[in-house]
């Protein structure tokens, strides 16, 4: 039987600039994001393309990082059990939004490019082989209708 997840947040608007939303031009696209009361909230806007705030985060931005932190979280999961030690993990990752004429999109492609370092003795090509396992199981890159594609590279740590 499935097990049914919940994950609660809330999405504050405080962009008003004392007009509301009277004219295209007069208000913030300022948010913030929260997640209960221990988290420290996450500051938010739209893409500066679109008249936000380049210091907050955009919704497509996040997108992208939670994409690259769940595929993350399962590759050291199954690095763990399958014996491979990981000393290190940086990916950098990026998404390809397409904007319609009239305003609207979709994402085209997200490529995850973790850099992977292994301790010495490791098996590269098992901890290469697990990248696919971990697209698989990623519940992020399984709700997506977009291909999130992986590019790793995989490197020794020196003796």
């Amino acid at each position: 039987m499935s097990k049914i997840h919940r994950y609660p947040v809330t999405v504050t608007w405080t962009g008003n600039t004392g007009t509301g939303t009277s004219s295209y031009r007069g208000y913030q696209r300022s948010h913030e994001i929260t997640a209960g009361t221990r988290k420290p909230p996450i500051p938010g806007s739209s893409d500066p393309a679109f008249r936000g705030d380049p210091e907050r985060w955009n919704p497509e931005e996040l997108l992208v990082a939670a994409l690259s932190a769940c595929h993350k979280l399962w590759y050291l999961h199954l690095c763990a059990v399958s014996g491979i030690v990981v000393m290190g993990y940086e990916d950098r990752a990026e998404g390809v939004m397409l904007e319609a004429p009239d305003g609207s999109g979709r994402f085209e492609r997200v490529t995850l490019r973790p850099q992977v370092t292994v301790a010495p003795g490791s098996d590269v090509a098992k901890a290469r082989e697990l990248h696919h396992a971990a697209q698989e199981k990623c519940y992020i890159a399984n709700s997506v209708n977009f291909p999130v594609a992986h590019e790793p590279e995989i490197r020794c740590a020196e003796k």
